[in-house]
């Protein structure tokens, strides 16, 4: 039987195993349809008699580098993994805090069937959802404050700290006056202005002080029959120093005892421990040891956990806001409790949550990483098109946090001969896993203090691509 010219061209294909290596850098699904997709597109051009058995053994050749350049290039996907080398921690617009292996194995296995989200197993009848995370929550603070709040604490959760701080007013201060120092009156990201929020809750503010200086003394003035609350708010995005006062908590906790005044604080941050060598921020722990009526915080800040918002406090002010029928609009789903209660549980159990990793990186690891992806660049690089360099930086935490620290590190800065650094960031944001960097001095720097480890290697193939671009 004679074997016609196209016939042995589609012989020469290899099979799709043999494309694929055992170890890749990505995920195998992706790279599995781009090799396949790619093999059907020159079996077509064999059909079309565009090749030529020197044409497509050329063809054959570059197929294990067109893969890697496909399997790199963006999904169908909108929302999708992406690779942090901005130095920006707890970056906002990439969704703050990466989750612990622990939240995500949690997550992975109540999302993937039935759960007792809303379901007592004890009873056999209908339960609260928010027990999933009340007992973890005043365990660990009973464990940070070393007082007993089994009894007089409980916690709920809702969507994030915003949407706490409103379900605090709302329910304990509608109709009522809020006072609030005029130095707290902020507004952080997307628009969300204190006292917009006060008006929408139905609360009436009680400015007082000045922007620079606040005493107990201007907060016990403006009490009167009609306070509901003294405010307390975290001062996000912005610090204010030299001619500043401003009372502390404990002072204001005074107060509010004195005068029969519930104190509620938008701490924010969700810190639980004190960080070494950054700003001083206020701790999670400390704001409930003070004696605050109620405390709200963001779980997807400095705790490392979820979006949502954390309220926790004594257990009337608690069972109010729980009967609000706002309450019901603003909690969070199956997921996100699942998360958090996964990362309460690394606290209590002295687990790693990544935030608190890349705040203690080593700044000697940082650079060996570098220097590592650096060598290897150098040693592929084509052309001598991208000059890659080891160069001291400094992060930051972000996500309205300590705003004046630093935290020396390194990031490999990048210069290509022929695309503009903004061109670069463009390409690198292009691949299947988005690289997001920034530009300083007229380089592209990727700060791997807020990479984690095991992208090393995706980052590594990605600048060696950079460098045919």
């Amino acid at each position: 039987m004679t074997v016609t010219n196209a016939e042995h061209l589609f012989r020469m294909l290899p099979p799709v195993h043999e494309l694929l290596p055992v170890q890749t850098n990505g995920d195998r699904e992706r790279r599995l349809q781009v090799t396949r997709r790619l093999l059907e597109d020159l079996r077509d051009q064999i059909a079309e008699g565009k090749h030529s058995e020197t044409t497509l053994k050329s063809a054959i050749e570059q197929l294990p580098e067109a893969i890697e350049r496909e399997s790199l290039r963006a999904p169908a996907y909108s929302l999708r993994r992406v690779i942090n080398a901005t130095g920006v921690i707890l970056h906002t617009n990439l969704g703050r805090a990466p989750l612990s292996r622990n939240a995500i194995e949690n997550v992975s296995v109540v999302a993937a069937g039935y759960s007792n989200l809303e379901f007592d197993l004890d009873q056999g009848e209908r339960g609260r959802r928010d027990v999933h995370v009340e007992a973890p929550l005043i365990e660990l603070f009973t464990e940070l404050t070393g007082k007993d709040l089994q009894g007089s604490h409980r916690a709920i959760v809702v969507n994030n700290c915003a949407a706490a701080t409103f379900l605090a007013l709302h329910a304990l201060a509608r109709g009522k006056q809020v006072i609030v120092s005029r130095s707290e009156l902020v507004e952080i990201g997307g628009g969300f202005r204190i006292p917009d929020i006060l008006e929408q809750s139905g609360a009436v503010l009680r400015e007082v002080g000045t922007t620079n200086r606040t005493r107990v003394s201007d907060y016990s003035q403006a009490i009167t029959a009609d306070t509901a609350l003294i405010l307390r708010v975290h001062q996000s995005n912005f610090s204010m120093e030299g001619f500043v006062e401003r009372p502390s908590l404990g002072e204001l906790v005074e107060l509010g005892k004195r005068a029969r005044v519930s104190v509620f604080e938008d701490q924010g941050t969700g810190l639980i421990n004190t960080l070494e060598g950054a700003q001083a921020e206020p701790t999670f722990a400390a704001s409930i040891a003070a004696g605050c009526t109620v405390v709200a915080a963001s779980g997807d800040k400095l705790l490392g956990g979820p979006q949502c918002g954390i309220l926790i406090g004594y257990r009337e002010a608690i069972e109010t806001m729980r009967k609000d029928p706002l309450y019901r609009a603003l909690r969070v789903d199956k997921l996100g409790y699942a998360a958090l209660e996964a990362t309460l549980f690394d606290y209590l159990r002295h687990q790693p949550v990544p935030i608190l990793t890349m705040l203690k990186a080593d700044r000697a690891e940082i650079r060996h990483r570098c220097e590592q992806i650096v060598a290897r660049i150098q040693d592929c690089r084509q052309g001598d098109r991208v000059v890659a360099e080891v160069v001291s930086v400094e992060s930051v935490i972000g996500g309205g946090t300590a705003p004046r620290s630093r935290l020396p590190g390194y990031a490999i800065a990048l210069r290509h001969a022929h695309l503009s650094p903004e061109d670069t960031l463009r390409y690198l944001r292009g691949l299947a896993t988005p690289i997001i960097g920034r530009i300083e001095d007229d380089r592209v720097l990727l700060d791997l203090r807020t990479v984690e480890s095991e992208f090393d290697d995706t980052l590594r193939v990605s600048l060696e691509l950079l460098a045919t671009a």
